[in-house]
């Protein structure tokens, strides 16, 4: 019964099949053979005679041939489940002894090696007997070292259904020596082969269920990358819709360009700040983007008006919110693009419109909107102004923290600035001009400088083409492009006096192609021709520019390569400290300039890169405490090496800032971090929090919640006052307590009363503490434990 239904069982490869058919088939003559030995046993007929004695030879061949079914059932498993190649040697080697006993049993049992029949036909065992049964058991043996050996390509049934079939037999064989009289081994054999039949369907069951079950999963997992895909086309369909939309609104005002989605991304950069998941940082960036949408319904003289507003024109313009509400309101799913709309220009202390929320009762998401519009409308052009310098923007912020503004998310703002020290988060039209879509013209020589390009510890790559303007112009001057290099709050060159004093304008100095200069503002200027033009082949001109210039600046030191056909000059030029930038500005004389490609690299500038040509400023050449003192040039610039925050930590040292300092966050700074090595940007460097002695800090980590209070005594004087003693010089001392996962941080200096409670959430390694800041020198440091 089982051999057919073995040969009907689809699920079993089918050589496997038969396989276990032959086996089952060896089994059901073993059972029959020895039952008809005992029926016949001591029938001394002529049928009994032949019964009894082809009956156990049958006994002895199927057991040997059942050993060798199941070597060949082992050796498929090996081939087809496990993935052997070869099949090993001691299967062989099985084979081999199993062809022994069988030529054994064929011309022993006429000679009763094995058994003999008495006169009474009744069986009895030889002398021989014990090599039946030592020969089966050393092919058992070898086949269990191959099924322990390979047993982790096997599946758990099949793998204790052959484990079985090799050991269980071994046991019954020995009890078989003492239980004469009873088939105690072939009753085992035959029902071990039973078993390797149902473990051998209910493995191959569970596979075609494991395959059902992932042709399922992978159904449904086209089903769902399919819905994944039409979302996404649905999600960049809305996403270009509403950025075609933002971009018309943007269009009604010819100095609002871009304005929508720099509003959107300041908003989704504050958002991540603040904590929100990706799904709100993406619902606030569409927001944000459509913000503006209301200012359709406004007329377009109001919105491009260049004078003051009456009050009826500005009544007009204060209906955009609503307006945005009501064309918003008819996009059901997205309720929170109406909500930005109507409610972004409420202000905190209540005074705003169209409602006069107040607080906490504006949508969390226009209070975001509210900082990035008001700073993206500071740091655009208008037709009245320039972009304002960043400093400025900043300190419009911090003024309108808790009226204007919600503090926290004004904090997220000031932060953000606070990184982006090459003020990259402002309006860039005029920075597009410098990448080939338009020509720079020039007149008389300097009539017209471009708008500056910053120079950074990245080395950046101008190419330049150079087009006579004609022979009529400039007649026996030379065509010639110049460099102004320069430093200005808002990046670019001034004429009158009051306008150079409030950007505070600075001129270093002028340089030509020719190696011509002119030294202004700078401390030195060293220029060397270049002969060996090979050394510079990485910045060499192509065939479409007339001048290839590098500009790198490290320190107080800018180094600028200028290279033509005829010539290449390098200048180092010595600026007045570090503190300042340096913006590269271009001129020209009758000729209009072609900027071909502007390039920024990617590998910063180490030390000792530009030859140094004047000494370094430095104002920490005093006396050092505990640690060396440090001078940060600009923000974050410097720091000292970590100090291991312990209970009753006091750190003391003297601050000062910078000449070039002009600014409350001109101050000291503290870090708090872990490393590995306790190193700032060290191995595996996680900053956790910064607080600055002017009140302020943030948390940089997600499993940190601070809290800082920071009061004026009677002794504060006002902020100029402070920045003022801050110039002078002041001692400082920091009290750090610890205690578990909370560290409380204090101090005091010209009348601000500063505590920070910092708890940090998870486990930590060993906290550190670093002196930094931003155009400080922090010196005599002093480390006590109180």
């Amino acid at each position: 019964m089982l051999a057919f239904l073995v040969l009907l069982t689809k699920a079993i490869p089918l050589k496997r099949r038969f396989i276990l058919m032959a086996m089952e088939l060896c089994a059901m003559f073993l059972l029959i053979a020895d039952r008809y030995c005992y029926i016949y046993r001591g029938d001394i007929s002529d049928l009994g005679y032949w019964m009894v004695r082809i009956c156990n030879f049958a006994v002895y061949l199927m057991t040997l041939f059942i050993l060798v079914i199941f070597n060949l059932y082992l050796g498929n498993l090996c081939l087809n489940e496990v993935g052997l190649k070869v099949l090993p040697k001691r299967m062989r080697v099985a084979h081999l002894l199993a062809a022994v006993d069988f030529i054994l049993l064929v011309f022993g049992t006429p000679a009763g090696l094995f058994f003999t029949i008495d006169e009474y036909n009744r069986y009895h065992r030889a002398e021989g007997f014990f090599i039946c049964y030592i020969i089966p058991l050393a092919i058992h043996l070898l086949l269990l070292t191959v099924i322990w050996q390979y047993r982790n390509g096997l599946t758990k049934g099949v793998r204790l259904s052959l484990i079985l079939f090799t050991g269980v037999p071994f046991f019954a064989s020995l009890g078989q020596i003492y239980a004469y009289g009873l088939s105690l081994t072939n009753i085992t054999l035959v029902g071990l082969v039973v078993l390797l039949y149902i473990f051998s369907l209910h493995d191959m069951n569970n596979a075609v269920e494991h395959a059902k079950e992932l042709e399922i999963n992978v159904l449904k997992e086209e089903q769902k990358n399919v819905l994944k895909e039409e979302q996404k086309n649905a999600e960049m369909v809305f996403e270009q819709t509403a950025e075609a939309l933002a971009s018309a609104i943007d269009a009604k005002d010819k100095y609002t360009h871009g304005h929508s989605r720099r509003v959107a991304e300041y908003s989704r950069a504050i958002a991540k700040a603040s904590g929100k998941n990706e799904k709100e940082c993406r619902e606030i960036y569409y927001t944000a983007l459509l913000h503006d949408v209301g200012k359709i319904g406004v007329a377009d003289r109001i919105i491009n008006k260049e004078g003051k507003l009456t009050k009826e024109e500005f009544d007009c313009i204060k209906e955009h919110p609503v307006i945005g509400k009501r064309i918003l309101s008819s996009i059901s799913k997205l309720p929170y693009l109406s909500i930005g709309a109507n409610y972004h220009h409420e202000r905190y202390d209540g005074k705003g419109y169209p409602e006069g929320l107040k607080g906490e009762d504006i949508p969390t998401i226009a209070r975001i909107i509210a900082v990035a519009d008001a700073y993206d409308a500071m740091s655009s052009k208008r037709s009245y102004r320039d972009p304002l310098p960043q400093q400025k923007v900043r300190e419009e912020l911090v003024k309108g923290m808790g009226t204007q503004f919600d503090p926290h998310f004004a904090k997220e703002m000031l932060h953000l600035i606070d990184v982006d020290t090459e003020y990259e988060m402002k309006e860039r039209e005029e920075v597009s001009q410098l990448e080939g879509r338009n020509d720079l013209k020039f007149e008389e020589y300097r009539s017209s400088v471009s708008e500056g390009i910053l120079i950074i510890p990245y080395s950046t790559l101008i190419r330049l083409r150079v087009k006579d303007e004609g022979k009529n112009k400039g007649a026996g001057r030379q065509k010639l492009p110049g460099i102004l290099l320069f430093d200005s709050l808002d990046g670019r060159t001034h004429i009158s006096d009051n306008k150079k004093d409030e950007m505070l304008y600075l001129e270093y100095a002028e340089l030509r192609p020719d190696g011509r200069h002119t030294c202004i503002g700078a401390r030195k200027i060293e220029a060397r021709k270049i002969d060996d033009r090979s050394a510079y082949t990485d910045i060499d001109r192509t065939k479409d520019d007339d001048y290839v210039i590098e500009a790198v600046k490290y320190e107080d030191h800018v180094r600028i390569k200028i290279i033509s056909e005829t010539d290449a000059w390098e200048f180092i030029i010595a600026l007045q400290d570090a503190s300042r930038f340096a913006y590269l500005g271009i001129m020209g004389e009758y000729c209009t300039v072609i900027i071909n490609e502007l390039k920024k690299s990617d590998e910063i500038l180490k030390d000792g890169d530009i030859p140094r040509i004047a000494e370094k400023i430095s104002f920490i050449n005093v006396p050092e405490g505990d640690i060396p003192n440090v001078q940060v040039d600009s923000w974050r610039t410097a720091a000292t090496d970590g100090i291991r925050v312990t209970d009753g930590l006091n750190i003391t040292f003297h601050t000062m800032s910078l000449p070039t300092a002009r600014l409350v966050w001109h101050c000291p700074s503290l870090s708090f971090f872990s490393s590995l090595d306790g190193h700032v940007n060290g191995k595996g460097y996680r900053e956790l929090c910064l607080i600055r002695m002017d009140g302020e800090s943030w948390e940089t980590d997600d499993n940190v919640d601070n809290t800082i209070q920071a009061n004026k005594s009677d002794d504060f004087e006002g902020w100029e006052n402070w920045k003022a003693k801050n110039k002078q010089g002041l001692d400082c001392s920091v009290l750090i307590r610890m205690k578990d996962n909370k560290i409380i941080v204090t101090t005091e200096n010209s009348g601000i009363s500063i505590r920070n409670d910092m708890v940090i959430n998870g486990p930590v390694d060993d906290i550190y503490v670093s002196l930094t800041g931003d155009q400080c020198a922090l010196t005599n440091i002093k480390i006590k434990q109180t």
